[in-house]
């Protein structure tokens, strides 16, 4: 591969610093990850001469987020506001009578209502429905809320490979394949990668069986009712409650994921009709809807925030040119003598880099690189491909991810706090996704010409 030259091999070193001091600040918890994603990328464009442009720079990520910000803003407005008037009540009730107050039951049973409402590929409804049945029993049993948040990302993890998700929408593209080419021999490490998941679950559920039986009797009510967990986090839900209209909201909402699906309109688009509907059907009056918003509004404007301010680091990382220096540096540091095993050392670059940059700054940048390089070695473009998707496992962690923001924003912790705690299981999902799929013969260990 050609050697850089020194001005790319600078501007790379600065990217690198500017990412290490961003992830530094925000998982020590020196500041809040809103403040990082402005002011961390704006220092360091300063530093490295980029003042000429760089308000252009920003707004241009700003836009390019803007239609996201927006579809999570009335994602939040349109299933907080079904949570209020009881449409997911029933699924409760069910899941309450189901675990018995058992965590192992209850984490067990997050996992698989995770992986199954996964399967539309979206991570944000995923995180909405999922934390919107579970969050109210993991409060009222006094259960640690990440592990909710760490079972449900890392389920998102498994699923984000479909290939109506977006990094497999990706690679296919950019490589010129097709779906099946690429998706089918990563089914059963998916599903090898699922019963981690499973298992993380579970163990987790036994923690915390133990942690709760060492607490005092009157610390926790293992049968209390459902209506007591439906209510004891928001003493309005039983004056929103609109049973009688339990039907009509639920074919509004399966309208919208059917429609979601379909791609009839924009996601921004729909779930902003989508909340106008609800909230005229539910609440005509004036003085109501003014009550739902302001109910809701707290979460939603953290968690466009958020995203908007995430359009700054992007915009700048993308607008200096930092996410292709920072490419150019790794694949012109892979010597030779490595040449063969490039299928995993794309898989183990792809767990890194679709964590500090997009998921289209590596596959639309970096993977055409790699691909064409591995054809040397005898490598096919489809066996980089499925190597490439590897380390979607720990991508989700990221935060350049917008839909983590909603998920860590409903579940009521710091985005430094879960990157901490799930992490390591993150990690193990990518093992274990990586070791099957070697096993299976996805992509090849070593290879030659």
């Amino acid at each position: 591969m050609p050697p850089l030259d020194g001005n790319v091999g600078m501007l790379s070193l600065i990217a690198f610093a500017m990412v290490a001091t961003f992830m530094a600040l925000i998982m020590t918890k020196r500041v809040s990850a809103l403040v990082a994603l402005i002011l961390v990328p704006t220092v360091f464009a300063l530093l490295a001469g980029f003042h000429l442009g760089l308000g252009d720079m920003m707004m241009k990520g700003v836009k390019e987020l803007a239609p996201t910000g927006v579809m999570l803003v009335f994602a939040i407005l349109y299933f907080g506001l079904m949570i209020d008037v009881g449409l997911f009540d029933p699924l409760i009730k069910l899941i309450v009578r189901l675990v018995h107050g058992d965590p192992v039951r209850i984490l067990v049973g997050t996992a698989i209502l995770a992986l199954a409402v996964s399967l539309d590929g979206d991570g944000a409804t995923t995180y909405m429905i999922t934390t919107a049945a579970m969050l109210p029993l993991y409060r009222h049993l006094r259960m640690d809320v990440r592990m909710l948040a760490c079972i449900v990302i890392m389920s998102g993890g498994v699923m984000n490979i479909l290939p109506w998700g977006g990094p497999t929408a990706r690679v296919i593209s950019v490589l010129k394949l097709d779906a099946g080419t690429i998706f089918v021999p990563l089914i059963l490490p998916m599903v090898a990668t699922a019963l981690w998941v499973l298992f993380v679950a579970y163990r987790f559920g036994l923690q915390e069986r133990a942690r709760l039986a060492a607490l005092p009797v009157e610390a926790i009510d293992e049968d209390a009712s459902a209506a007591t967990i439906l209510t004891q986090d928001n003493e309005s839900h039983v004056e929103a409650c609109r049973p009688r209209l339990i039907w009509v909201n639920f074919a509004l909402t399966a309208g919208l994921m059917v429609a979601l699906v379909m791609g009839l309109l924009p996601l921004a688009v729909l779930f902003m009709l989508a909340f106008a509907v609800a909230m005229t059907i539910n609440f005509p009056s004036l003085s109501a809807q003014r009550e739902r918003l302001s109910a809701h509004a707290g979460n939603a404007l953290a968690v466009g925030g958020l995203i908007f301010a995430a359009g700054i680091f992007t915009g700048i990382l993308s607008g200096t040119k930092m996410v292709d220096a920072m490419a150019a540096t790794v694949t012109a540091n892979i010597p030779p003598v490595l040449g063969p095993y490039l299928a995993p050392i794309t898989a183990l670059l792809s767990a890194v880099f679709t964590f500090f940059i997009s998921n289209d700054a590596f596959y639309f940048g970096m993977l055409p690189i790699l691909s064409e390089s591995g054809a040397h070695y005898g490598i096919t473009p489809a066996q980089m491909g499925r190597a490439a998707l590897m380390g979607q496992q720990i991508h989700l962690l990221s935060p350049l991810v917008a839909s983590t923001y909603l998920l860590v924003g409903f579940v009521g912790i710091e985005l430094g706090e879960h990157q901490r705690f799930t992490l390591k299981w993150a990690f193990g999902s990518f093992v274990v996704f990586f070791l099957a799929s070697l096993l299976l013969g996805v992509f090849p260990f070593y290879s030659t010409p």
